[in-house]
């Protein structure tokens, strides 16, 4: 029956000029950073530090990962149920010291060898973030920007080690890693001083990034943020702040859903960055009301951070990773929903007749450019995205619940 719906669907995709064989073979290129803090809710392994930083992970499901061996078993069934080969996106806390008590600016690429020859032995890519959270000296709400030199320091010899961590995993696996710099720092009250902050913030980047590092490798990244909890007034690393900097300093630049106003949307800013940096790094996560990282779902945003990707080319220069952590539900169900939903909506704008839409739109012609538009959402691409499962010896449509539910009862409720 899978078949004979795909070739349905082909036929009818073949009538707009879309070749869906054409669209499988792209999908199937392309490499979903998958964030593993939603198996242990961002605990880490460093087991001394409450979350802070504005992170919090609500509900109390039965089955968290407890330890590195534990987190990647959980991985590879979550894996194990999602079409195409990926990438795992690590924080530092998920550093394997064999008890060993070792700070984050002391940490090194022996720390996460049991990670790599994972990576390796499941084909997969390794993505990186340094932690400036959820730590003894992160607790004032400063790190890179601080004005105690001693802590801006130790934190900028957090981020130099997480780069050279970074650079290992590019070697080791042949896949850039994609590391990402993001910090919490702020204040909850309005503050007099907004500049120097960010003047130290700059500097401190500056120091973390000044060794080259061959982008095969290692791509470096940085990330802004609205707000957050306990940063209300005012975030040091804002969207302006880090735009300007990974445009004058050719770096990569991270938006994530989630860490915006409301009202704004990242699927409306990638035209414009793509204009002024090389590479983009997308945290796709779903906020409601805040920077609430509930799992990601098939909704018109997440469409249209596809539909922006594929009709501007930019997939290539593009990491999509997933950033979210809902402890509320079965934990690997989250990462399959979520992944499986981005790749979905992936699919969906590479079955898109860009080209068609494009001339319409340039000729004035708006009438078809809209019918298209909505004809296109009763188009059969769930037969496509159906077939694609199937070639790729996954689960097609909702049977892989019943192996995370089989996975649940013999594994998880037995920690």
């Amino acid at each position: 029956m899978v078949n004979k719906n795909y070739e349905l669907a082909k036929e009818q995709y073949a009538a707009i000029g879309v070749d869906t064989d054409k669209a499988i073979d792209a999908l199937e290129k392309i490499k979903i950073s998958i964030h593993c803090w939603q198996g242990d809710d961002v605990s880490g392994f460093e087991n001394d530090s409450e979350l802070s930083g504005g992170i919090q992970a609500t509900g109390n499901y039965p089955g968290k990962a407890k330890n590195a061996n534990q987190l990647r078993q959980d991985l590879s069934k979550a894996l194990s149920l999602i079409p195409g080969k990926h990438k795992v996106n690590l924080h530092a806390i998920y550093a394997e010291t064999e008890g060993e008590k070792v700070d984050r600016n002391e940490l090194l690429p022996n720390h996460f060898e049991n990670w790599v020859a994972w990576a390796k032995e499941n084909g997969l890519g390794l993505d990186f973030n340094p932690t400036y959270f959820s730590h003894p000296l992160s607790d004032d709400g400063f790190t890179l920007s601080s004005a105690d030199e001693e802590k801006r320091k130790f934190w900028i010899e957090h981020g130099i080690a997480c780069r050279n961590i970074s650079e290992y995993f590019g070697k080791e696996l042949g896949i850039p890693s994609a590391m990402n710099i993001w910090i919490p720092d702020g204040y909850k009250d309005i503050p007099v001083d907004r500049y120097s902050p960010r003047e130290r913030l700059a500097d401190s980047l500056d120091k973390i990034l000044e060794r080259k590092i061959d982008k095969k490798y290692h791509i470096d990244a940085v990330e802004s943020k609205l707000f957050g909890i306990g940063s209300e007034s005012y975030v040091v690393g804002s969207h302006e702040f880090y735009m300007g900097y990974a445009i004058k300093n050719k770096t990569a630049l991270t938006l994530d859903s989630g860490h915006f106003h409301p009202t704004e949307v990242i699927s409306a800013k990638i035209s414009s960055v793509m204009l002024f940096v090389e590479n983009l790094v997308l945290h796709v996560s779903r906020p409601v009301r805040w920077d609430s990282d509930h799992v990601v779902i098939f909704d018109d945003e997440l469409q249209a951070i596809a539909q922006e990707l594929a009709r501007g080319g930019f997939i290539d220069r593009t990491s999509i990773g997933l950033d979210f952590f809902d402890a509320s539900i079965n934990r690997v169900a989250a990462w399959v929903i979520g992944v499986r939903n981005t790749q979905k909506a992936l699919l969906a704008a590479l079955l898109e007749p860009t080209k068609m839409l494009k001339k319409a739109e340039l000729d004035g012609d708006l009438t078809t450019r809209l019918a298209m538009l909505e004809e296109l959402k009763s188009y059969p691409f769930g037969a496509v995205w159906d077939y694609f499962c199937e070639k790729n010896n996954v689960p097609v449509r909702e049977k892989w619940l019943d192996e995370v539910f089989r996975y649940e009862k013999d594994v998880l409720l037995k920690r």
